[in-house]
């Protein structure tokens, strides 16, 4: 049985809230809905997110020698920028690259990390096959944020993986590049680390980004697309899966919940740039 093979889905829209929509929001979210899916008090759950001209930055990308250059780099370039608590480097968002969290419940059974990522590509590869996209999973070595999920086509990535697991809840999240360019949005990350590093020497290794080896979807089909049109594709692809319990809004206890993380993600941001 997939794990996509769920008795409901609950479904979370905030693809359109905009400008106001703040990076470290989103993982509080999705950190509030894991342990009320773990917990057993919400089905399985999908949300649907977009930010705007945001940098997620990993934990590992803070420890740059020179970040607080590669960061000038960023503002310059008109971006914010945030620290994530989920795994993985530097990843750019925009109007064009639409978040999928998928969030299921270890209560009844433990999940491997394997299994909970191949879950998310197959979601992919279903939602992708009307629009006539084929795509390998594997590492794309020189694109930003690296990973052995990230999603190719013709050795051109546009989409990379992560997990975050809180009380027996597991939120896999993927970034889509929908639209807009690949290679534009792979050229600020490469900048940041040029600025950050400064040809130093580091014991972890950052990667040697390429510009060439990103892309949109819409850049792969050669067909007109948008974060719009993703979202009905998912939606669809959901209705193929099962009965959908659509919501768009979090429970009391969620919302509680989202305070408490929300504020450990503001203090991990002030602690991860205080330091510089």
């Amino acid at each position: 049985m997939s794990l996509l093979d769920q008795p409901a889905w609950r479904v979370i829209d905030q693809s359109a809230l905009g400008d106001g929509f703040d990076g470290r929001q989103s993982f509080a979210i999705d950190d509030a809905i894991c342990q009320s899916v773990g917990a057993g008090e919400s089905p399985s759950t999908i949300r649907l997110w977009v930010h705007q001209r945001t940098v997620m930055l990993g934990i590992q990308d803070t420890k740059l020698p020179h970040l607080a250059d590669g960061l000038s780099a960023l503002r310059k370039a008109g971006f914010k920028y945030i620290v994530r608590n989920s795994g993985g480097l530097a990843v750019v968002l925009d109007s064009g690259v639409l978040n999928l969290s998928l969030i299921f419940s270890e209560k009844n059974r433990s999940l491997s990390i394997d299994e909970a990522f191949q879950a998310m590509v197959d979601f992919i590869r279903t939602m992708l096959t009307p629009f006539g996209i084929a795509f390998e999973s594997g590492e794309i070595v020189r694109s930003y944020c690296p990973g052995r999920y990230d999603l190719s086509c013709g050795g051109r990535k546009f989409a990379g993986i992560s997990q975050r697991r809180v009380k027996q809840g597991v939120a896999v999240q993927i970034y889509l590049c929908v639209s807009g360019s690949g290679s534009e949005r792979a050229q600020l990350i490469r900048d940041f680390y040029h600025f950050g590093l400064k040809n130093e020497q580091t014991r972890f290794t950052y990667p040697d980004i390429d510009p060439d080896v990103m892309a949109s979807l819409e850049e792969i089909s050669g067909t007109t697309l948008d974060s719009r049109t993703m979202v009905h594709a998912c939606l669809h692809t959901l209705q193929s899966l099962g009965p959908i319990i659509s919501t768009s809004t979090l429970s009391s206890e969620e919302i509680r919940q989202f305070g408490v993380y929300y504020d450990r993600m503001i203090r991990r941001n002030e602690k991860a740039f205080d330091m510089n």
